[in-house]
């Protein structure tokens, strides 16, 4: 769903564009709002870190663009006494279908329950607006994404960090990734159930990298085998926080 819905706002970045106000300082009683990309953290729970938002508004279509904020860290939140308003039409959907539910914000709004969002957070990022209080959701609303962040390809070391989510170590920084809808493991070796690097590089290319084709719960078998930074290519979105393909790589370090 997630580039569906980026798709159905392709064309929503010229005509009026107005930002999200920043919100002061509040107690922890007090409701705070995030906008982001959210990622599930076990069962009822959700993480996100908050980006500046700005809503974009063009032929009766909204969308919103979101930027990265220095030092924002990331929030784990509770949502499963929350309101949900979604973007399609109907609660089960996993694609917009070409009709989107905004409300005059922008904000999903066709109202679903929690479960109908820990099935959406199961694809992998979903931009979204939070309203939370003392770690849990009150509200929470699908938005749709004006223009989608593209992938990246690097070279670093990965870490598991549990089953769906992984550190990446590149370039002097570290990421934490979940695993994106379109999640795809190439290995170096002969099958795809095999631990990491085991046995002879049988499928591997001339620079070391994984040929053979396999799925995330590969990828989160292999990394059960080992405790410590693995090599690995990745395509990744620092952005959005997700990672959609790795490549194990022979002559791990």
């Amino acid at each position: 769903m997630r580039r569906s819905l980026a798709c159905a706002t392709a064309a929503v970045l010229a005509a009026g564009a107005f930002a999200v106000p920043a919100r002061a300082a509040t107690p922890s009683t007090s409701l705070k709002v995030a906008y982001g990309y959210a990622w599930p953290d076990g069962k009822g729970h959700l993480r996100i870190v908050p980006k500046s938002a700005t809503l974009v508004k063009e032929q009766g279509f909204l969308g919103y663009r979101l930027k990265s904020v220095a030092g924002a860290k990331e929030v784990r939140l509770d949502y499963t006494r929350a309101a949900v308003g979604r973007v399609t039409v109907a609660c089960d959907l996993k694609e917009t279908e070409g009709q989107v539910a905004l409300d005059a914000k922008g904000l999903g709004r066709t109202r679903c329950k929690p479960a109908d969002l820990a099935a959406s957070l199961g694809s992998g990022a979903t931009p979204m607006r939070v309203e939370y209080r003392d770690g849990r959701a009150v509200r929470v609303n699908e938005i749709l994404i004006s223009n989608w962040p593209n992938s990246r390809t690097a070279r670093g070391t990965i870490q598991r960090v549990d089953d769906r989510t992984v550190l990446f170590a590149t370039g002097g920084k570290t990421y934490k990734l979940g695993y994106s809808y379109m999640m795809y493991f190439y290995r170096t070796t002969a099958r795809c159930k095999d631990g990491w690097l085991a046995g002879r590089p049988v499928s591997a290319d001339r620079n070391g990298l994984g040929t053979r084709a396999c799925d995330a719960e590969d990828l989160t078998r292999a990394l059960r085998s080992v405790r410590h930074p693995v090599l690995a290519k990745l395509r990744y979105s620092p952005e959005t926080g997700g990672v959609d393909e790795v490549w194990e790589v022979y002559g791990d370090a």
